[in-house]
């Protein structure tokens, strides 16, 4: 099993199908906002729930970082390593990568028409009712 564990809004449908997308398609655990355990919320930043998180054993990748991680860990994105290390080189990689995770983010909602799946803690609620 990787070492890697996705953090995920597990309130919204859009970020519960990603997760879902990934954890059909890896081997990390995948946990949402309100699955974390002290320690695991004690390694994210103090906003962590303004995005994704992958953690790893030593490392926390945060937004769109994180979402690129879990893609090159996943089985789809396997082949495409050796394109996002090449992306790497360049100084405004990065800024697009986050760019473009803040502009998807920012239209989860929109979005969630297209692609959603029931999130978790809609599922608990329910039940609780």
């Amino acid at each position: 099993m990787d070492d890697a564990t996705l953090v995920f809004d597990d309130d919204c449908g859009f970020c519960t199908w990603w997760a879902d997308f990934f954890a059909n398609r890896s081997n990390f655990r995948v946990v949402g906002f309100t699955e974390l355990t002290d320690e695991e919320r004690g390694r994210l930043p103090d906003d962590y729930e303004e995005c994704a998180h992958l953690l790893t054993d030593d490392e926390v990748y945060s937004c769109g970082e994180s979402l690129e991680q879990a893609f090159v860990r996943s089985a789809v994105g396997e082949d495409f390593r050796p394109v996002v290390r090449f992306l790497r080189n360049f100084e405004d990689y990065e800024h697009l990568r986050e760019a473009l995770y803040r502009e998807i983010a920012d239209r989860r909602g929109d979005l969630g028409v297209v692609v959603s799946k029931t999130p978790p803690a809609r599922e608990q609620s329910d039940e609780n009712e």
